[in-house]
């Protein structure tokens, strides 16, 4: 029988979970504000803007910088390399901008993904080389979590019973690091089952019960600190090209049926990624989520980067003169997930066109 030698501490123990449980506080989120450069010159192009260091610095300073009253619906936000060290208008540094309204600082430790031979287009995540080393930089830094998000697509052969394994080991490889005593990270562990297809609502629960399985078992040979991790899956949702639609209330019960089956209860948190849902989609099936009647033993909430920001980058359009009219965009944005976490958002017919607007990109990378 295999035996696990001692890791971490009762103390390190006891701050990893204390880290996690801030986090996802109910009614708490988290803003993933960890896009790469490549990506927010997509975003940027919508609204024609120039993707420039200082045009990435302003927008973020826009969502860091509003009112304090966000730290009651955001409990941590995640940060691109380039973005944790970077100054407000004030010039004070961005992570502490954000632990002065309370919330805890992360980081994206990723370095993308690479395509898996021998697989229709599948792909691994890059990044353990090192990351031990960058992960103690960080949290000196002033980070307490850390992301690692890993891809996985549907269709006729995919995902592959190697793309399955590859990717969950990875996701647990790099959980341990972020744990390890001279790090003390809480990782987010992100599966992320792609929108891409035409599949239905049965075959996306199939594989996300597969997919967190696998991730679960990763997670355990490890000897991963579960009570000082949190998930970020995404929903159970037919493909984005199905033909059926289905309610808040069949994603719902789908996506709450797989996680019953696969996440332990020691999990403190479940963090849904948005995945391309249009912003009022994922507010109103995660208000869906919280309202299952099923017993859900973890807090469900969300850790949302377009689901969040769509609204206010419309508003923004790069002009200063928008700054406020943007930080309400994102505001109110926040708050209605904030309200989603507790199962207590109702849908508004009067909800801007913005917010319907689908966000689904083919492929996504960050």
């Amino acid at each position: 029988m295999t035996h696990q030698f001692p890791s971490l501490s009762q103390e390190q123990k006891k701050e990893l979970s204390g880290i996690a449980q801030r986090i996802v506080a109910p009614g708490k989120g988290i803003l993933a504000a960890d896009e790469s450069t490549g990506t927010m010159g997509k975003r940027f192009q919508n609204i024609k803007v120039e993707n420039n260091e200082e045009n990435r610095r302003s927008f973020r300073e826009l969502l860091f910088s509003t009112d304090p009253s966000i730290a009651d619906c955001v409990g941590g936000v995640i940060l691109f390399h380039e973005t944790l060290y970077q100054k407000s208008d004030s010039g004070k540094l961005f992570p502490q901008v954000i632990r002065d309204k309370g919330i805890v600082v992360g980081i994206k430790v990723d370095k993308g993904t690479a395509g898996l031979n021998g697989t229709d287009g599948e792909t691994t995540t890059q990044g353990l080389d090192g990351l031990g080393e960058r992960c103690a930089q960080y949290k000196k830094d002033g980070c307490d979590f850390a992301k690692w998000r890993s891809v996985l697509k549907i269709s006729d052969g995919c995902p592959s019973a190697l793309a399955i394994a590859e990717n969950a080991n990875g996701l647990a490889r790099y959980a341990s690091i972020c744990q390890q005593v001279c790090n003390g990270l809480v990782p987010i562990v992100e599966p992320e089952i792609l929108l891409d297809g035409n599949h239905d609502l049965q075959r996306c629960q199939y594989v996300t019960e597969k997919v967190l399985a696998a991730v679960y078992k990763a997670l355990s040979d490890h000897h991963v600190y579960l009570e000082g991790t949190l998930l970020k899956p995404n929903m159970v949702t037919a493909g984005h090209s199905c033909t059926k639609k289905y309610t808040p209330q069949e994603v719902a019960m789908a996506t709450v049926t797989a996680l019953r089956r696969t996440v332990p209860a020691s999990v403190p948190g479940i963090c849904f990624l948005s995945g391309g849902q249009s912003e009022e989609e994922a507010s109103t099936n995660l208000s869906a989520i919280n309202q299952v009647p099923l017993h859900r033993p973890w807090k469900l909430t969300f850790s949302y980067g377009r689901a969040l920001q769509a609204s206010a980058l419309a508003a923004w359009q790069g002009k200063a003169a928008n700054k406020a009219a943007a930080q309400e965009a994102f505001r109110s944005r926040a708050k209605i997930n904030g309200l989603a976490a507790k199962g207590e958002y109702k849908p508004s017919s009067s909800s801007d066109k913005a917010s319907m607007q689908s966000l689904y990109t083919a492929s996504y990378i960050y």
